[in-house]
């Protein structure tokens, strides 16, 4: 390939980059800094890997780990928002959106006069939007599957770390359960009842903010 057919994949990737500078509100375990949403990603698609034989229906897993790869992308532009923040919502997601269209439309279409459809193959942009619009919907399998790999990690990460988060930003335990129990439950159930033990014990440890809101 010449320079010029290689540099939209490489301004690609480099503005992934900014991505590693989006901080979360958890901290990695041991470390005092939060973490940053690539690798949040990346600890996503290890779970996915690790729970899908506990899928609540069969899954293709190359589909699920694509998602996951892709689905905080257009938090480059908007920044991370708490899943517990719920006003103003619809604006947030019509951002990313935005976001995420702008992101992916650096890559080049190959199709040439091929009309879009399902075959994306020559254009990868319009691929990672259309996993982008599959995770945020959660109709398929493999979008429940992978929406429950991202509500379950901060759930652990917090149970792990007494409840860093969930004290820190003065979140209860009625609302980690309202927020994530149906999501997770909906894409791998062994994970919600593994994970409803572990929430109630660590309701009786003080791991939560005590205001039930």
């Amino acid at each position: 390939m010449t320079e010029p057919e290689m540099q939209p994949a490489i301004n690609f990737i480099l503005e992934l980059d900014k991505l590693k500078g989006v901080t979360r509100k958890c901290k990695p375990l041991g470390l005092e800094r939060y973490e940053n949403s690539a690798e949040h990603s990346w600890q996503l698609c290890m779970l996915a890997i690790s729970l899908a034989q506990q899928a609540a229906e069969p899954v293709d897993l190359n589909r699920v780990i694509r998602m996951l790869l892709v689905h905080d992308i257009g938090e480059i532009d908007t920044g991370d928002t708490m899943a517990f923040i719920e006003e103003g919502l619809a604006d947030r997601k019509a951002a990313e959106l935005a976001a995420v269209t702008r992101i992916f439309g650096m890559l080049p279409d190959h199709t040439g006069s091929k009309t879009s459809g399902s075959d994306n193959s020559g254009n990868p942009g319009a691929e990672l939007l259309s996993l982008w619009k599959e995770f945020e919907r959660g109709e398929t399998p493999e979008s429940r599957f992978a929406h429950s790999v991202d509500r379950s990690m901060p759930v652990l990460l917090n149970l792990a770390s007494e409840g860093q988060s969930w004290k820190e930003n003065g979140i209860s335990y009625e609302r980690v359960v309202r927020r994530v129990g149906p999501e997770i439950a909906a894409g791998c159930p062994a994970m919600w009842e593994y994970l409803k033990v572990k929430l109630e014990e660590a309701r009786g440890k003080g791991y939560f903010a005590g205001t039930a809101f």
